[in-house]
């Protein structure tokens, strides 16, 4: 019988006025990168930073982009796990990302903080603490 097939990577989506100034403010304030824009006008773009992946995707002008910060009362649109939340923390504010929250501990036993983009949503980033 053949190993069942596993699931090796994920990447949230967001959803963003304007992907270009988006993916400009994660390069410059997290340290992402990206290779290139897809569409003519640029309307989708895949983030990468440590083999980590995040997606951004333009909405047509007028639309609105609801957070689930707004929708569910402070959650994140994405989480990920790091390996020190402390100095990832002093690295965005070096790079001048705007900060949610400070590092914490929180009582599902992770010490994490969040940032927030253009678009309003906050990103969660998680030390497990042992």
């Amino acid at each position: 019988m053949a190993a069942p097939s596993r699931l090796l990577a994920n990447a949230p989506v967001l959803l963003v006025r304007d992907v270009v100034a988006a993916a400009g403010r994660y390069r410059d304030a997290l340290g992402f990168s990206y290779d290139r824009f897809y569409g003519e006008p640029p309307g989708f773009v895949i983030l990468v930073r440590d083999a980590m992946h995040l997606m951004l995707k333009q909405v047509e002008a007028g639309v609105p982009v609801a957070t689930h910060r707004e929708l569910a009362g402070g959650l994140w649109s994405a989480y990920f796990w790091i390996s020190d939340a402390d100095a990832l923390h002093a690295e965005f504010v070096a790079r001048g990302a705007t900060i949610s929250y400070a590092p914490c501990d929180q009582f599902y036993g992770c010490r994490e903080f969040a940032v927030r983009d253009l678009d309003g949503h906050d990103i969660g980033f998680g030390q497990v603490l042992k």
